[in-house]
């Protein structure tokens, strides 16, 4: 390397290392943000158009995004502005030397007034305001019942679709009390009548029915022990002549009630069960056994919903249920109860306080039979003799009404319990008087009163 290129070098690298402090200052900070003129703020709405004026004469327009508003002016104070899609842009105002005149920060969002005013034909008396945000409606206030608020949603998607933001409330009371009243009644009637007649001799034998046999190694008739009511007995001659009556009249009534109460709130479901749960084996594959539980008793399920001020919506199923053994099963070392079951699932409306009959039955069975020994009962007046006629007669009826209450809480001092009304007795009142209670503690009220009936006279609980 000769001497001129290791000089050449060197000055070069002192070159670069000098180079950066004598630079001059970097370009950003002879920037400026300029910050003259008056800053303000334009609401567009969408797809119109409004005419702005301003002040001072302009030369010059920008926008800095003109897919959310374009603009063009009219005179050298008069700017149209046409908004395009929701958002937020600056327009720029220049005079003829460049300098800045104004920025003016451009919102374009939805026409809310047509919104407001379909929302204030339809839905008159709710609070309800509307702004928007971005590009979308935004919801508040307070309405009467979730079908109205369901109602301005809906409105509101035909503005904004997908871009609604709901904080309204429902005011009023949301909680609902179902009473159900669930009364069967059952009567049956019975009534039977037979005749028979046996004539025994020297070796003759005459009878109809299974109540008398033939004479036994004694001579003596059989008869059946348990039927020697209305046995007449008489010889004529060599002929003994023995005579059976059996008349039966048997009446039965059956009274079901059953008044489940249950409170839930608006549109959550809520379940009742006053009852137990019986086993019952299932065959699984395999050959293994398993044991799933049936519920029985006093079933209640319903969802209700406060669909319009005091209006309200009921989904219910309920039942009354109970173990039969009558029509059960058994296989001699296994035996399984059936179950007599009464319910009914509907859907219904009513207002507060009001009742309805959801499902009703009236059944009505009759039984005649007729039983004759052949060609004998048909005679007449001696054929009674030969004849047993009975016959069964059962009629029900069940009915299953509803009624719907809006319930605040209240206090518990103004609840009464079916405990209230007793209390243990002392050790003196149960042996010495062969008191099975004491007096009943003292309280106001309904409850009060509640609490004063006894087991002999009415009985129930309070609700106001």
């Amino acid at each position: 390397m000769t001497l001129k290129s290791i000089f050449g070098a060197a000055l070069l690298g002192v070159a670069v290392g000098v180079l950066p402090m004598m630079a001059p200052p970097s370009f950003a900070d002879s920037l400026r943000v300029v910050r003259s003129g008056t800053s303000s703020s334009l609401s567009v709405p969408m797809n119109r158009a409004v005419v702005v004026e301003s002040d001072v004469p302009f030369a010059e327009l920008s926008i800095a995004n003109p897919a959310i508003a374009d603009i063009s002016s009219l005179s050298d104070r008069t700017i149209y502005v046409l908004g395009k899609s929701p958002g937020l842009t600056t327009l720029t105002l220049l005079d003829a030397t460049g300098k800045l005149i104004t920025n003016v920060d451009v919102r374009v969002a939805p026409d809310l007034s047509e919104f407001k005013e379909r929302l204030k034909q339809i839905l008159p008396n709710e609070r309800i305001d509307v702004r928007s945000a971005n590009d979308g409606i935004v919801m508040s206030g307070t309405v009467s019942s979730s079908q109205r608020l369901q109602r301005a949603l809906d409105l509101a998607e035909r503005y904004a679709p997908e871009r609604v933001s709901n904080l309204m409330v429902v005011g009023g009371v949301q909680q609902v009390m179902l009473k159900v009243r669930f009364a069967e009644m059952q009567r049956s009637v019975a009534k039977s009548l037979s005749a028979n007649l046996q004539i025994q001799g020297d070796g003759t034998y005459i009878g109809s029915g299974a109540f008398l046999q033939p004479r036994n190694d004694t001579g003596g008739l059989v008869v059946d022990g348990s039927k020697r009511t209305g046995l007449f007995s008489f010889d004529a001659g060599a002929f003994q002549i023995e005579l059976l009556l059996q008349a039966l009249e048997t009446k039965g009534m059956v009274r079901t009630l059953a008044e489940p109460n249950l409170s839930a709130l608006s549109g959550q479901e809520a379940k009742f069960l006053a009852g137990g749960e019986y086993p019952i084996p299932v065959a699984q594959d395999g050959g293994e056994i398993s044991v799933e539980f049936k519920p029985f008793g006093v079933e209640l399920n319903f969802v209700p919903r406060v669909v319009d001020g005091d209006l309200i919506n009921l989904e219910l199923a309920t039942a009354v249920s109970a173990l039969d053994q009558a029509n059960g099963y058994s296989d001699g070392t296994l035996t399984i109860a059936a179950f007599s079951r009464r319910e009914t699932s509907t859907t219904v409306e009513l207002r507060d306080g009001e009742s309805f009959a959801i499902a009703g039955l009236l059944q009505d069975n009759f039984l005649d039979n007729n039983s004759q020994l052949p060609w004998l009962g048909d005679v007449p007046v001696l054929g009674s003799l030969f004849r047993s006629v009975d016959y069964s007669r059962s009629q029900s009826e069940l009915v299953v009404i509803v009624t719907a209450h809006l319930v605040t809480p209240t206090r518990g001092e103004a609840l009464a319990l079916p405990t209230d009304r007793i209390k243990p007795p002392t050790e003196q009142e149960l042996f010495l008087f062969g008191h099975v209670t004491s007096g009943a503690k003292k309280q106001r009220g309904a409850a009060g009163e509640v609490a004063k009936q006894d087991f002999t006279g009415s009985y129930g609980y309070v609700m106001d």
